[in-house]
């Protein structure tokens, strides 16, 4: 820097209005009031109050029952037990245990001995670009389906083992003289 430079000072002067407090603390303005999205309108209007949402209005269960038994839902017919459940298009079978550089032709070509396949989903990596491991595969028919589990679960392809089974069921199959534990045993004790 040079020793002869010109220096410009700045003085700063107040328009009159004092920005200290007498206190010594800044002086702030108060916080403009806010309309609420709930109440509506301004806050303490005085007006009804309205409100947007579920959750709100204040009704018995014996109301709420009588308002949805007149309406008609959709739902999921089960037969009586746990089983197989067909998607909206067609049944649609799990297959893990794929090998890692499997193609969707190599599937292909195995599955479609059975029927016609209609949709197959075989997942990337994105990190890797290799198979995740599982397979979607859609029949439209239940005995198709049925045929490549029966058929392909515990084959091998591609040097690798896989599990064929429903990608969706109704439910655990229920065993019979299964032993539940709710915690785990400790060995019995030894006795001299």
């Amino acid at each position: 820097m040079a020793a002869n430079a010109e220096v410009e000072a700045v003085d700063f002067e107040s328009d009159g209005e004092d920005l200290m407090d007498d206190d010594g603390l800044p002086t702030q303005a108060p916080a403009p009031k806010l309309r609420s999205a709930i109440t509506g309108g301004e806050p303490g209007s005085g007006g009804p109050r309205r409100t947007k949402g579920r959750g709100f209005r204040e009704e018995t269960s014996f109301e709420r029952k009588d308002r949805l038994a007149g309406r008609d839902f959709d739902s999921v017919a089960s037969n009586g037990g746990p089983g197989p459940l067909r998607s909206i298009e067609g049944w649609i079978v799990l297959v893990t245990g794929i090998h890692e550089e499997a193609q969707e032709d190599d599937l292909q070509t195995v599955f479609c001995e059975f029927g016609q396949i209609k949709n197959l989903h075989l997942n990337l990596d994105r990190r890797t670009g290799f198979v995740k491991g599982y397979a979607m595969i859609e029949y439209e028919s239940f005995e198709e389906a049925q045929a490549a589990i029966e058929t392909l679960d515990g084959a091998e392809l591609l040097t690798q083992v896989i599990n064929v089974d429903w990608a969706f069921s109704n439910g655990p199959v229920k065993r019979k003289n299964v032993r539940r534990r709710s915690r785990s045993r400790s060995p019995p004790r030894r006795r001299y």
